[in-house]
């Protein structure tokens, strides 16, 4: 239970949060939105400002996480399901945006903001598809464009079709054996997506042999945070 000092102290941080966000200041807005919540948890209008503030950072993944508590909170938050769906298209997980634009709509029709993001949301799917079709065209004039399945295989992987992105980038590596780029974004997926840590490695560590040096850093990253 939230005491009445407690309320008013956490009032006040939010103002002050609100001021330094005002300000482009978003590590400060952040750091006074915490401390808000931590007086005043049921605060949902300080999760979604605080997500604002990640947003801002580029911290995105942190920006759903704050957004979703700031709707478990208060379920009718347009503007929070609005955001939310930003924040997912800044990822390009454009169907989980749609999702959260409509539902914003759904909680307020005259929200025009949500329906503009809406539409490009939609849109952005939209050109993906397109986009294979565009590159299936190619192929089928020339099956042996290693290039083509690549660019292929990355638009799948940008819709989540994670299975048929890593079959692209195989079919490029078996028609260009020293495509790097290829191997790079087969062993992000495999480790990343499809949770191949083995398979993901190796494609990884072949990729940083063909050049593509960040594969090493991937791979470093990624053992550093998980222990894997």
């Amino acid at each position: 239970m939230v005491t009445n000092e407690n309320y008013k102290k956490a009032e006040k941080y939010f103002e002050r949060a609100g001021k330094k966000f005002d300000l482009k200041d978003f590590v400060g807005a952040i750091f006074d939105y915490t401390r808000a919540l931590k007086l005043n948890p049921r605060l949902s209008e300080a999760y979604n400002n605080r997500a604002l503030a990640k947003a801002a950072l580029g911290d995105f993944t942190g920006a759903i996480d704050d957004y979703t508590r700031a709707i478990e909170l208060d379920p009718k938050f347009s503007e929070a399901f609005n955001n939310r769906g930003l924040a997912k298209a800044s990822l390009q997980d454009y169907e989980g945006a749609i999702l959260d634009f409509s539902r914003a709509i759904e909680i307020n029709p005259d929200y025009r903001n949500a329906r503009f993001n809406l539409k490009a949301a939609q849109g952005q799917l939209k050109n993906y598809g397109g986009l294979i079709d565009e590159f299936s065209k190619i192929i089928e004039t020339n099956p042996n464009d290693a290039k083509a399945y690549y660019n292929r295989g990355l638009t799948k992987s940008h819709l989540d079709d994670y299975e048929g992105a890593v079959s692209d980038f195989s079919k490029a590596i078996e028609l260009d054996s020293g495509y790097g780029e290829a191997y790079f974004n087969r062993g992000a997926v495999k480790l990343l997506m499809l949770d191949d840590k083995d398979g993901g490695r190796k494609d990884l560590t072949k990729a940083g042999e063909l050049g593509c040096t960040d594969a090493y850093e991937v791979i470093k990253k990624y053992w550093s945070q998980t222990g894997g």
